[in-house]
């Protein structure tokens, strides 16, 4: 029950992340919206990883969490102008 809770709050989270990425004013505020739905899509593999009892869902948002690091500190060197 209480899984199915967390659910919702990750997808009005996501949502909510997405119309930003689609509404943001200015370009560094769809970059961070972007920020913020990868570090809730990994929540969400952490707690799916949980609900079935598998640890490879953990591995998965371990890995996906740098990748997105790293894609989120080349996108604000880019904005930035340093490349």
């Amino acid at each position: 029950m209480i899984e199915n809770v967390f659910l919702i709050i990750i997808g009005i989270a996501i949502i909510m992340c997405l119309l930003r990425m689609m509404l943001g004013p200015t370009t560094p505020d769809r970059a961070v919206a972007l920020d913020t739905a990868s570090t809730i899509i990994t929540a969400l593999l952490v707690l799916l990883g949980f609900m079935f009892k598998r640890d490879i869902y953990l591995d998965v948002a371990l890995v996906y969490g740098i990748l997105t690091f790293i894609g989120t500190v080349i996108i604000a060197r880019y904005l930035e102008g340093g490349i």
